[in-house]
């Protein structure tokens, strides 16, 4: 897998599956190469940020001598301001923001919509913990362009994504995308001296099963019986079925989340007790748990919010929160299990 077909960049890998689709135009590939251009500035600016001080800013100062605000707010602005005015877009959702993004009057406007986490994991900038850019696509179902209607256009379950994928900063700078459908999930990994994103890791697959699991046990006192017991019994000792199993949990859930579709595990973040205004958990359906799960699903893996496929969920709303696990089918399935009541030790 890994370093399989070195040499081939990023936009070549695109513009290959462009030519494969008769119908393709074109704007899809203007697209992914704008967003691709953001993500090297927010590579950038996350690793000078180990350079500076950066509690509470990025260390940098602008023409009128104001610290600039913290970097997950820099990485919003900049996506934004890279995609809003490449025609491809109707409109633009991001963690950072309560409400929808407009694009201004004074671009065209496109068929596309894109959803995002600017900077997941932002809060580990300061401790040199890998975090990431999270996003999703999808197509707009109909032709009205005000803001106050494409709402309903967002509001897609993950299945009708037509791509997705994530930016890593790490050891690394990785980009890791899918355009479905059986077109495979594929890592491009950035050398700074060429500043190209080459072709890493090509259709990455997932261990169906693995001996890894990620949570943050530290919430153990909030979950229900359902979930101590599902996570009692990855620790329990079962030779015969692989037990007990290995904890690797990051904080940071695309660093979780990546080494996870590497070398197989399960990732949790179930629905706790702990905030009363968060009963669903803490993961936001849109912008964090549908495009990783169509990552998984195209590796061979699957993600659950333990009853169900969470690419079937049909949202409410924008900012929906829900329960995730992800990762090595046989392991989530194992989970769905455990969550639904199904099974318990």
């Amino acid at each position: 897998m890994a370093n399989k077909g070195v040499g081939i960049t990023i936009t070549q890998h695109i513009l290959n599956q462009q030519r494969e689709n008769p119908a393709a135009t074109g704007g899809f590939t203007t697209l992914l190469n704008e967003l691709i251009v953001a993500a090297k500035v927010i590579s950038r600016e996350v690793n000078k940020a180990g350079l500076v001080d950066i509690l509470g800013s990025t260390g940098r100062t602008n023409v009128q001598g104001e610290q600039v605000q913290k970097l997950d707010i820099f990485a919003n602005q900049i996506i934004i301001e890279r995609m809003q005015h490449i025609g491809q877009l109707c409109c633009m959702g991001s963690e950072e923001d309560p409400d929808l993004i407009d694009i201004p009057s004074q671009y065209p406007k496109g068929d596309y919509i894109i959803v995002f986490d600017p900077l997941d994991g932002s809060s580990n900038i300061d401790v040199n913990v890998s975090i990431g850019t999270i996003f999703g696509i999808y197509k707009r179902k109909g032709e009205e362009n005000r803001i106050d209607f494409l709402l309903d256009h967002v509001l897609q379950p993950g299945k009708n994504q037509v791509a997705a994928g994530y930016f890593i900063y790490g050891s690394s700078t990785m980009m890791v995308y899918t355009t479905g459908g059986g077109s495979g999930v594929h890592g491009f990994t950035l050398y700074p001296s060429v500043g190209e994103f080459l072709l890493s890791h090509e259709n990455i697959q997932i261990p169906e099963k693995s001996k890894t699991y990620s949570v943050n046990e530290g919430n153990y006192a909030y979950w229900d019986e359902k979930t101590v017991a599902l996570v009692d019994y990855l620790k329990s000792i079962d030779k015969v079925n692989g037990m007990p199993y290995t904890s690797r949990y990051v904080g940071s859930l695309v660093a979780d989340f990546h080494r996870n579709l590497l070398k197989g595990g399960l990732f949790m973040y179930p629905a706790d007790k702990k905030d009363p205004k968060k009963p669903s958990g803490k993961l936001r359906l849109m912008v964090e748990a549908n495009p990783l799960a169509m990552v998984a699903k195209e590796a061979g893996g699957y993600a659950s919010d333990g009853t169900g496929p969470i690419l079937d969920i049909q949202p409410n709303e924008f900012h929906q929160r829900v329960p995730l696990f992800i990762g090595s089918r046989k392991d989530v399935e194992m989970a769905e299990e455990f969550i639904s009541g199904k099974r318990g030790e």
